[in-house]
């Protein structure tokens, strides 16, 4: 159901200078930065401006209103559209001085936009493809909220204008064959149809009938003049009925109003120019001041304010009635329940009773047997591969276009396409989202998994079959730079835990995180149980800590992770028969541990002893911890195909290769 009233009768000349005002402000701060993107706003001008004013239900009093609409600008390159309009509806901090200051340090109208720095951005966009995929985990999340809670707390639709650019790339169609597969109803697409990239004509290297590709992926589409504002008023009107996602293809001129350089790449990716400029504002009959909006043009735009305010006012009444009330913003709040930490706590102790040597994907799976039901909104899923990431538990119901409830998601084979729709379902808020793949595939998720640390959005990523372990099918799957790449993405929290124990706890740091995604790197071969103690304490949380101490005074320290650790415990065995004592560390997380305070970094690791690490992977990264001068017993290349057991032989990760480096520094 939708619950914006009717709206009276288009006044298109109305819209029109409420449409050159995003014109206006457009080119005036792309020439004020001397770099941006001023044609696409200025294209898409009129129909922005008809769907902000007619359509959008967003309160700019409170940008973070749960019942909102979500607008995403997937052409991020555009961004002086959106933030156009947040400054003409009102929107706090957005203001005439910020829109002055485009594109420089500190302010809140960065290059793209950003999440998090410019209030009303709903997610951070500029790679090409990631806005349309991630607002198909919105939408995927509010039709989730909306089968438990109803239509009196969730009733909300996802808007997103989307550029050529953004239908070219990859994950495009990842994301439309998702959104079409669950019927998405509440997704509107305005596709920028503007047959211009920054190389010239979008005829230089695509013909594709993007249209027809949209409906065969289950989506109804219209095609409409993007300048003509009743059409698309017409087309928006329609869209809302719709019972499948909705691409709205608007046939639009890049630079609209330019005299020279419209419909050209000349005004892609560069400033108009002074005395383009100055044609534009004639052309347009603007003329005003740069940067100067008359009230009547902020009068018009009020309207986004009024209907967003009514809204939300309506929507508190529900919220403040509805029995649920308090499950709902719990649910909302993101907070991990004390039970199901609780259950994860009494799943270690019995870990710990029972010493089971598992696999550590297999070690994953049964923690979160022991959680999942405890925790309202948490999403399960993989790209084709459950049976193999152990992402599926007990219980849990699939989810499809008839059972919005469902717990767990087949992605199909569309890492990239997860990986988005993840964040948008994070981003949406309500709904925690995990899902597995093999690591070597990382590199498909990689633009997606980058964008959740920049955002600090707290999406799970399970990647199983971590290392040459994973024996016959050779290099092609068998990941030897994963690590060290998804190492070196800032505010990743990436755990390679060793046993039954290090991953439930490495589990436990993921739920409990909500400034940044935790990437769990798991095995396929068994690993024995390692951990002793009570397990009072989650060590793997400190990245890194002392599994077995030396026999007397340390000489040298040896490091694994994962189902190296193993090797670096018998190696300390060889080396005590050599008269060697040696200390033990188990280092599931690098740059956790990284980041601990000197005092512990140098308890566990002591700077003044030698220290060789053991870890099937490259070396890149470990240098940091072990110096330049440390023994390193990992990959130098990449695998092969043969049984676990002989590849570790042959690439010479074993227990007495762990040994001899460290004869050598001792």
């Amino acid at each position: 159901m939708t619950r914006t009233p009717a709206l009276p009768p288009l006044d298109t000349a109305a819209i029109q200078p409420l449409a050159d005002a995003i014109r206006a402000l457009a080119m005036d701060a792309v020439e004020a930065a001397a770099s941006g993107h001023p044609g696409m706003p200025m294209g898409m001008a009129d129909a922005a401006a008809v769907l902000w004013t007619r359509h959008v239900s967003f309160d700019p009093a409170d940008p973070d209103w749960p019942d909102r609409d979500r607008f995403v600008l997937s052409a991020g390159h555009g961004s002086m559209l959106i933030y156009s309009i947040l400054h003409l509806i009102g929107v706090e901090g957005v203001t005439m001085e910020e829109l002055r200051n485009f594109r420089q340090l500190g302010s809140k109208t960065p290059g793209h936009p950003e999440h998090g720095h410019t209030p009303g951005v709903e997610t951070t966009t500029g790679p090409l493809g990631q806005g349309i995929a991630t607002a198909v985990g919105m939408a995927l999340a509010e039709r989730m909220l909306n089968a438990r809670y109803g239509d009196d707390l969730v009733d909300h639709r996802t808007w997103v204008i989307a550029s050529d650019g953004d239908l070219q790339e990859g994950v495009s169609q990842e994301a439309i064959a998702l959104a079409g597969h669950w019927k998405l109803n509440r997704l509107v697409v305005l596709w920028d149809d503007n047959a211009i990239s920054i190389d010239g004509s979008t005829e230089l290297s695509d013909t594709t009938d993007h249209g027809a590709r949209f409906e065969s992926a289950g989506w109804a589409v219209f095609h409409v003049d993007g300048h003509d504002a009743a059409a698309v008023d017409a087309a928006l009107a329609q869209a809302r009925g719709s019972d499948r996602p909705v691409l709205i293809a608007c046939k639009t001129i890049i630079g609209k109003g330019a005299p020279l350089k419209a419909g050209t790449a000349g005004c892609h990716g560069s400033p108009l120019g002074a005395d383009e400029i100055a044609g534009t504002r004639k052309a347009l009959g603007w003329s005003h001041e740069p940067f100067t909006i008359p009230q009547a043009v902020y009068d018009g735009w009020r309207s986004v304010a009024d209907r967003g305010a009514a809204n939300r006012a309506a929507w508190a009444q529900r919220h403040a009635a509805a029995p649920a009330r308090g499950e709902f913003d719990a649910q909302l709040s993101g907070d991990t329940p004390k039970a199901a930490l609780d259950a994860l706590d009494a799943h270690i102790a019995s870990v710990l009773r029972d010493k089971p040597a598992l696999a550590t994907r297999a070690a994953s799976g049964k923690a979160i047997e022991s959680f999942w039901d405890k925790i309202p909104g948490l999403v399960g899923g993989s790209a084709d591969l459950t049976g193999s990431v152990n992402t599926l538990v007990k219980g849990q119901s699939r989810l499809s276009a008839d059972n919005y409830a469902g717990q767990y998601i087949h992605y199909g084979v569309r890492e990239h396409g997860m990986a988005a729709a993840m964040n948008g379902m994070a981003l949406h808020g309500g709904v925690r989202p995990y899902a597995g793949t093999f690591l070597v595939f990382s590199d498909y998720c990689r633009p997606a998994v980058r964008l959740s640390a920049l955002m600090n959005q707290p999406v799970i990523y399970v990647f199983t079959h971590d290392s040459i372990g994973l024996g016959e099918d050779g290099p092609t799957h068998q990941p030897v730079e994963h690590l060290s790449a998804l190492r070196a993405i800032p505010n990743l929290a990436v755990f390679r835990p060793a046993d039954a124990v290090e991953a439930a706890e490495a589990w436990r740091v993921a739920l409990e995180r909500r400034d940044g995604p935790t990437a769990l790197i798991l095995s396929r071969q068994k690993t024995p149980h390692l951990r002793t103690g009570d397990g009072s304490k989650n060590l793997s949380a400190l990245g890194a800590y002392v599994l077995s101490e030396a026999d007397g005074a340390a000489q040298l320290t040896l490091i694994g992770t994962g189902t190296e650790t193993a090797l670096a415990l018998e190696a300390q065995c060889l080396l005590k028969a050599r008269g060697v004592n040696a200390r033990v560390v188990s280092a599931p997380s690098l740059e956790t541990f990284l980041a601990q305070d000197a005092g512990y970094r140098n308890s566990i690791v002591d700077p003044a002893l030698p220290a060789v690490a053991v870890e099937a992977g490259m070396r890149w990264g470990w240098d940091a911890l072990i110096g330049r001068e440390g023994g390193f017993v990992g990959m130098t290349g990449f695998g092969a195909s043969a049984p676990a057991e002989a590849l570790y032989a042959h690439f010479a990760i074993t227990a007495e290769a762990v040994a001899a480096e460290a004869l050598k520094r001792v």
